[in-house]
């Protein structure tokens, strides 16, 4: 009987470690946010540092070029790469921000996701076409192979190839100032 006495406190001592691992966890995390380190949106990504794999995406407007990993290597300046879909409402409020930065001249390469290809071409003549290329990726295996968990995402590569950021998430006029804006400078 002695025997199962020190099992059982050691039991009782666990829930405590836990709560104590938690805490420090959310200490953390409290502590990120103070100092600007801590993103909620976050998600790490394994491309992020590399090169997108060998790709060839069918195009969504016929008569086009596939869109290919070989339109993102050598390039004269930073790009950025959107996946997106008619039927996302958080793509309808990006829409605007990814027109200005092709009016202001940032190559912007749009992957269509899961899409029907009459609505997303409607989608396009309805608002306007910021994409220099655009493929179809309608079984969502790019997106895979990319880590995209949902559309929007956005991605800036530098003119080596390789993906510098990566953003899940609408791009709205904070993000265009305070990350891609200043991502295209440094990168340029």
């Amino acid at each position: 009987m002695s025997g199962t006495t020190p099992r059982r406190r050691w039991l009782l001592w666990a829930p405590v470690g836990v709560l104590a691992a938690g805490g420090a966890g959310f200490y953390a995390m409290l502590r990120g946010m103070t100092d600007g380190t801590y993103q909620p949106r976050g998600v790490p990504s394994v491309l992020v540092g590399q090169r997108p794999q060998d790709f060839s995406l069918p195009p969504l407007v016929d008569g086009q070029p596939d869109l290919t990993q070989a339109d993102l290597r050598d390039l004269p300046r930073p790009v950025l790469v959107n996946f997106w879909a008619s039927w996302c409402v958080p793509c309808i409020i990006e829409h605007p921000q990814l027109m200005r930065l092709a009016r202001d001249g940032v190559p912007i390469f749009g992957v269509n996701y899961k899409d029907r290809v009459p609505a997303a071409r409607a989608f396009l003549a309805e608002r306007g076409d910021p994409f220099v290329k655009l493929g179809r990726d309608e079984p969502g295996r790019l997106a895979i192979d990319w880590g995209v968990y949902g559309v929007p995402e956005t991605y800036l590569i530098d003119r080596g190839g390789i993906v510098r950021w990566r953003f899940p998430g609408a791009v709205t006029p904070e993000v265009l100032r305070d990350d891609i804006q200043p991502l295209l400078r440094r990168y340029a």
